[in-house]
């Protein structure tokens, strides 16, 4: 089954962006300049095409000349029961470094956990999880 991927044009921090993913996410990260891709709409030094392949996967770049950064609102990126607990707050602490909390990943009253983080980059995500069934790890 095919599942749609983000690709971020970011304003020349498509590097920082993909290096925090892959520190927070783990996985596989794949970095093509301006310069491998022959393109001179940018700084040769640029990300023209960065993959990031692994438990989250998803693609940025570095915005060139002509085209629009990344800018969101009434969109947020849901990883929700996409890991376990433990590794599901882990992720929110991790992309919560230099971002914004909007609601901390905690209980909710129907018994299930979630939270909203805005990070460094200006990406908004909703990660949560269900409580695990007695028994279940």
């Amino acid at each position: 089954m095919a599942t749609p991927r983000p690709y971020f044009l970011f304003p020349g921090t498509a590097r920082e962006a993909l290096t925090l993913y892959q520190r927070v996410f783990g996985g596989q990260l794949q970095l093509n300049t301006f310069a491998e891709f022959s393109r001179n709409d940018g700084p040769p030094d640029d990300i023209a095409h960065g993959v990031l392949t692994g438990p989250v996967s998803l693609y940025a770049a570095d915005a060139g000349a002509d085209e629009a950064t990344f800018s969101s609102t009434g969109l947020m990126f849901a990883l929700l029961g996409d890991g376990t607990p433990a590794q599901l707050h882990a992720w929110f602490d991790g992309l919560a470094e230099g971002g914004t909390v909007i609601d901390p990943l905690q209980e909710r009253p129907w018994g299930a956990s979630d939270g909203q983080v805005i990070d460094a980059f200006g990406v908004k995500w909703l990660l949560g999880y269900e409580q695990p069934a007695e028994g279940e790890d």
